[in-house]
């Protein structure tokens, strides 16, 4: 199985270490293959014929060297058997060449026997395997068994064709290099390298040994501009091992080549291609309710290469304290996921003061997804966040800070299981968990199971399609089974939580049938037979001394069971109405109708067998009456149905196109148009009442305008029913009252709409965004943005700045300014008691403008109309420092009247360099 680095936060910036594949040792290795090749060629017999140069001038055009180490030993022992007496207790070294070695030059390669020394001129180049040497020039002398690549100069004396090593993804270009391959030693000069995102520059290196390489006056930087660098340290002394460490002296950084008050006596870089465990630092900060502070601080592990473990820990000088824990798993092909639990005991006030309050928070999340090929026939997945009802609101991590509006935390764990044959089998295992912040009230479903059987036809046909009433009869199988539990944020999870648990099973047996009526209706009908089977009912009487009904719980198993019939028929009607005439050209071609009424029909059965009676007695014991009940209400699925119920539904469906000339002139066809997505209205009437028989009418609709960019949901009650003095729904038509056809007791209306500009990819980052999510928040930042200035590294993908477009000179005078406009309205009417009232009236924004090509301002806000005031709000504001990057987070007023201020470095190398502050919302007496 592939391995998948899990792709956690933390693993961005803590764990991912330092790789240190130096690139210029590289090129000593490769040199010294090739020293050895040459070696061996000038001392082995006959073998300095073959590099001999052939042309008069000593000039061999485009020559290339092929030898392999096959060849060498071949020759080697040839040459010892011939003196037999000749024998080497000393085991020969193995070669270290594993295929050809290839050299080119464009103007010559000429071989020098009186100088010893090998030429490689103009675009010289040597290959060997992945690895690949080019440089102005390659000289071997063979007298001092040294090498060098250099630079040559161009027509006007400029050096050019730096020496470029290149082995695989990895490239070092240095100005020139001197190697000694009998020593090992060589000198590296102006080397410029980029090890991970850091790029690495050094006057002069010296290659000690095969496990030493020493810098002087070296830099390191992530500025994408290595000649000319906004920002980099810079130490006198640099020692590396490779593949195992950095040692780096006295260290100061340099802005602008401007030394900075920012020093560092030593430095130590431990060197690894793998993510590896150490001490994540915390950062310090003073809070106006809980004193100075030590955030986020911890150890990192990596467990493996599929699973690592954060955990981070915060500190009160008031005693408050935090902790956080947060994992990553991933299995390529198989799964993946992330785990969290934090947890934080807050202190208000000291220790015997009036307003001392101690409080305990804690949060629980966890995301579980397969991947869809692991298993085809089973699937399990995850999404939990629950915990404490107010852990949103008065946590005082800045991550939750457009989290602290939601009002619910929701949870599921589903595990399906496919079982193919035939007729196909599905089951499903779910765990769910509702929570409403504000009641504190906990809904939870501990497991649900469900199982289904495909539907099977009896009756169709060997071969050919289904045919008339008797081939289209159906009928399947369901099966549903919860344990339900109603409980609050105060007892969950204790003793009381479990007695008023609910269980209970249904099984249904659906039977149905489908076939046309005159040729263009659609007629379907079916019946319906369910048994639910409880584990308690409830026995009530009546106390007449105490003048109470008293409920007595019976535990054991019962059951009930019910049917149903059903029926519907319906019909598709398209409508076109043409604007043009033969030969005419409009602008409105036509416009397209679809309608799709509906009748349907029910009917609902008693079930009386299943109630009992009890007697009220008066208190003066003159009076009398009959109660009726049934032992299964109260239980999971409630009681079945008393009374006999015969209805009739009427909905109607609708949708709205228009045809209209395309701009493109090319375009063979007209362009449509939605009006109306859907427009529909839906009623009932019922047949046993005995009155109001009429339901209301429901009127729901949706569409698009402004090129689908904003979407309008809308929708209304009409009761046609009038009200008496008393405000109560009485039997008679409102239109008979003195009033219109119908009443309007209820209307709302959504609306949301996009505007950006078209070169803006605006809105908050993917991770950002995620976190949001994964908190219960929305999808966009109407609430604002999730701002981690202390865990700034866990949270932004690696930024080096590769995506900025180079500024031609015509660009500097029609800069564009991108922007991003998101925005939220929503009304409610109510009229139902003849209130006549606005019951919610609001209005959200979020934005976001990009001023220049650095400067980015932004800023998430509402109104209350119905309350008239601000919803909360934050204003965002965001500098691009190029190797760096500067934002100030705002929120003006409320009782999270805050702000922060963060700059640091982008890349994941050297996030933890960086200054952060903020100031907490004011202390509240």
């Amino acid at each position: 199985m592939a391995i998948q680095k899990p792709s956690h936060t933390f693993t961005k910036i803590h764990l991912k270490a330092l790789r240190t594949n130096i690139f210029h040792i590289l090129f000593t290795l490769s040199f010294t293959v090739l020293i050895n090749t040459f070696s061996m060629a000038q001392d082995l017999p006959g073998k300095s014929t073959e590099i001999k140069p052939k042309l008069e001038d000593d000039t061999i055009q485009n020559d290339s060297l092929n030898l392999n180490a096959a060849d060498f030993e071949k020759m080697e022992l040839s040459e010892r058997n011939q003196d037999s007496t000749l024998q080497d207790s000393v085991k020969p070294k193995r070669e270290t060449l594993t295929g050809p070695i290839k050299y080119k030059a464009t103007d010559y390669t000429r071989f020098n026997m009186k100088e010893q020394k090998l030429y490689l001129y103009n675009e010289a180049e040597v290959l060997y395997e992945d690895m690949q040497i080019t440089a102005g020039i390659i000289v071997i002398d063979y007298n001092k068994k040294e090498v060098y690549a250099g630079r040559i100069k161009d027509s006007l004396g400029n050096y050019t064709q730096k020496p470029v090593f290149k082995q695989g993804d990895n490239v070092a270009e240095p100005d020139s290099i001197r190697f000694n391959y009998e020593t090992e030693k060589a000198l590296v000069f102006n080397t410029n390298t980029e090890q991970g995102g850091m790029k690495i520059y050094a006057p002069i290196t010296k290659k000690e040994n095969d496990s030493t390489i020493f810098l002087y006056k070296g830099r390191f930087t992530t500025s994408e501009n290595i000649e000319d660098p906004e920002y980099y340290f810079q130490s006198n002394r640099i020692k590396m091992v490779p593949k195992k460490k950095i040692v780096v002296g006295f260290t100061d950084m340099y802005i602008y080549d401007v030394p900075t008050p920012i020093l560092l006596p030593f430095g130590f870089f431990p060197l690894t291609e793998k993510h590896t465990s150490g001490v994540i630092i915390p950062t310090p900060g003073e809070d106006s309710n809980r004193g100075y502070f030590l955030q986020n601080g911890g150890y990192y592990f990596a467990i493996s290469d599929y699973v690592d473990l954060a955990v981070l820990g915060d500190y009160y000088t008031n005693g408050s304290y935090g902790l956080r824990m947060e994992s990553n798993y991933s299995k390529r092909y198989r799964y993946s996921g992330n785990a969290g639990f934090r947890y934080e005991s807050l202190i208000q006030e000291e220790r015997g003061f009036p307003n001392y309050a101690k409080t305990s928070i804690y949060n629980l999340r966890w995301t579980h997804s397969q991947d869809a090929k692991a298993s085809p026939n089973s699937r399990f997945t995850a999404s939990v966040n629950m915990g404490s009802s107010r852990y949103y609101q008065q946590s005082i991590n800045q991550v939750n800070s457009p989290s602290f509006l939601n009002n619910t935390l929701a949870s599921s764990v589903s595990y399906s299981k496919t079982f193919v044959g035939e007729p196909q089998v599905n089951l499903s295992l779910t765990a769910t968990h509702s929570q409403n912040t504000q009641t504190e009230s906990i809904n939870m479903t501990l497991p649900t199971l469900q199982a289904s059987v495909s539907r099977i036809f009896p009756f169709e046909p060997k071969t050919g399609t289904k045919k008339g009433i008797i081939q289209n009869i159906n009928f399947q199988y369901n099966v549903r089974g919860e344990n339900r539990i109603q409980t609050t944020d105060s007892l969950f999870f204790q003793k009381e939580m479990w007695d008023d648990a609910r269980m209970g099973l249904r099984h249904s047996i659906p039977l149905t049938t489908n076939f046309k009526v005159l040729k263009y209706l659609s007629l379907s009908a079916g019946t319906n037979y369910d048994e639910t089977w409880v584990f308690e009912t409830y026995r009530r009487s009546y106390d007449n001394e105490e003048q109470e009904v008293i409920t007595t719980k019976e535990n054991g198993f019962a059951s009930y069971r019910t049917y149903n019939f059903n029926s519907s028929l319906g019909t598709t009607i398209y409508g076109m109405f043409p604007f043009e005439k033969q030969g005419e050209d409009r602008k409105i071609k036509a416009i397209r109708h679809v309608m799709r009424p509906s009748v349907s029909y029910n009917i609902n059965p008693g079930f009386e067998q299943y109630y009992d009676t009890y007697t009220v007695i008066s208190a003066d014991g003159l009076t009398s009456e009959e109660v009726e009940y049934s032992r299964f209400q109260g239980t999971l699925y409630g009681a079945p149905n008393q009374n006999y119920s015969s209805s009739m539904g009427f909905s109607l469906s609708n949708n709205i196109e228009m045809k209209v000339r395309d701009k493109d002139s090319t375009a063979t066809e007209a362009k449509k148009i939605k009006l109306l997505d859907n427009l529909n209205f839906s009623t009932g009437y019922n047949f046993s009442a005995d009155s109001l028989n009429w339901s209301a009418v429901r009127m729901t609709g949706s569409t698009k305008i402004f090129d689908q960019k904003m979407a309008i949901n809308f929708g209304a009650t009409l009761d046609p029913y009038a009200l008496d003095n008393n405000n109560r729904k009485i039997n008679t038509f409102n239109i008979d009252n003195g009033g219109s056809l119908f009443r309007l007791t209820s209307a709302n209306l959504t609306t949301s709409y996009t505007l950006s500009n078209s070169t803006f990819n605006g809105g908050q980052s993917d991770e950002s965004k995620e976190e949001t999510l994964r908190s219960g928040g929305r999808n966009d930042d109407m609430f604002g943005r999730s701002q981690t200035y202390y865990d700034e590294g866990f949270y932004d993908e690696e930024e080096d700045g590769t995506d900025e477009e180079e500024e031609t000179p015509n660009d500097l005078y029609t800069h564009k300014i991108p922007w991003n406009l998101r925005l939220a309205y929503a009304v409610n009417y109510s009229n139902s008691r003849r209130e006549n009232e606005i019951s919610s009236h609001s209005l959200m924004f979020s934005g976001d403008i990009e001023l220049t090509k650095r400067w980015t301002v932004g800023a998430s806000s509402g109104y209350d109309f119905k309350n008239q005031g601000f919803t909360y709000t934050q204003l965002r504001f965001e500098r691009d420092l190029l190797s760096w990057r500067m934002s100030f987070n705002w929120i003006p007023f409320s009782t999270r009247s805050s702000w922060n201020f963060f700059i640091g470095i982008k890349s994941n190398m050297l996030k933890d360099i960086k200054y952060d502050k903020r100031k907490q919302p004011d202390q509240r007496l």
